[in-house]
């Protein structure tokens, strides 16, 4: 018993020493160079910032954790994406619904703090996958599929309320909160035994149901298996309108007003849409699961860009089965994969690194 005791003992020194020692070991690191978007020799507008998997992403580990990581190959005790879904964003927070663990997951970057929400009584949590945030208060907003409601949080997780429920939804997958945080819209995909394809507006405050938007058909205001939705600042809320490969934008009531997209392989059409968001300069950002990457759109449908590829190693900008994205206050874009079970972040390239809510110091934002 000493003898294994003794034995693991030396195992953990010497891990120990390695991890702390590894960079003085005289091997030279070789530089990272994070990805720009347009590449070289156009001028640059985002470059790769960083990636979210684990809460070691937001608090640094402890030695003992460091040493289980690098002994069993896992993240010790800390905790890791599975199978996130989409992603919200406010002053800093980063919140990820997690359809495996059934949790959404915060990453407090301004505070360094990490927290697991949707696991207690009233708001626990059974399918997570839709989130969106109001921006005037952190408000969270979560759509449980299985259960079919929206689940409303505060910012720091406590539970709120809860929104909807059977008699209006069928599959209900996507959320979009409007500027002033009074009205959501709700996306329920329907599926291919039903003609409820819709976008449910409720009241925000009082979960009073609106208005419902559209049926099954390809016709201006219908859809066809929409996934998500976002809101821009001048009210209009846009909704990929999966099966019929384009987004629809709507105004404050829902009233039809404008659509872009159509099936394709080249830029600025679309293969598999599937995420949604919108800056505060009125851009859609669409992320498209086939193309492995997202665009970015000017409010009259127009390309502006595109951002990632499809790849198989994870690498920063690579992307297997992209999902979720948000941009937040000051124009990073904030982009999920399933797949490899992370989340990137890209800065725009005129916003200095230490600049911002992601900044070290939680003072400039004062």
């Amino acid at each position: 018993m000493h003898k294994k005791f003794a034995y693991f003992l030396s195992a953990l020194v010497l891990a120990m020493l390695f991890l702390n020692g590894c960079s003085s070991s005289g091997h030279k690191d070789v530089e990272f160079i994070p990805p720009v978007y347009p590449p070289p020799p156009e001028k640059p507008r985002f470059i790769y910032e960083r990636t979210l998997r684990t809460s070691f992403d937001v608090k640094e580990a402890t030695a003992m954790e460091r040493f289980k990581t690098f002994a069993t190959g896992s993240v010790g005790s800390g905790f890791g994406l599975q199978k996130p879904y989409a992603v919200a964003v406010y002053q800093g927070r980063v919140y990820v619904s997690d359809t495996v663990q059934r949790v959404v997951l915060l990453f407090d970057l301004p505070g360094k703090e990490f927290k697991v929400i949707g696991q207690e009584d009233a708001g626990q949590l059974t399918k997570p996958i839709g989130i969106a945030v109001d921006r005037n208060n952190g408000t969270l907003y979560v759509v449980d599929n299985t259960a079919r409601r929206v689940v409303v949080f505060d910012k720091d997780g406590k539970f709120l309320r809860a929104i909807g429920g059977t008699e209006y939804f069928h599959r209900p997958s996507g959320i979009a909160v409007s500027p002033d945080g009074t009205r959501i819209y709700v996306v329920d995909t329907g599926g291919v035994d039903t003609q409820d394809h819709h976008m449910y507006i409720f009241d925000a405050i009082t979960g009073k149901h609106l208005k419902t938007v559209g049926d099954r058909g390809t016709e201006q205001g219908q859809f066809n298996l929409p996934l998500q939705a976002a809101a821009s600042p001048d009210g209009t809320v846009y909704v990929v309108d999966g099966g019929n490969f384009r987004v629809q934008g709507f105004n404050a009531d829902g009233s039809f007003k404008t659509a872009f997209g159509a099936i394709g392989r080249r830029s600025g059409q679309f293969s598999r849409p599937k995420g949604i968001a919108a800056d505060m300069n009125g851009n859609i950002y669409v992320v498209d699961a086939a193309f492995g990457n997202f665009q970015i759109f000017n409010p009259q449908g127009q390309l502006l860009l595109f951002v990632g590829d499809r790849g198989f190693t994870g690498k920063p900008g690579e992307y297997m089965l992209p999902a979720g994205i948000d941009v937040d206050e000051d124009g990073r874009v904030y982009m999920v994969d399933q797949y490899f079970k992370k989340v990137d972040v890209f800065r725009p390239a005129d916003l200095p690194e230490n600049q911002g809510w992601l900044s070290s110091v939680r003072e400039t934002k004062k």
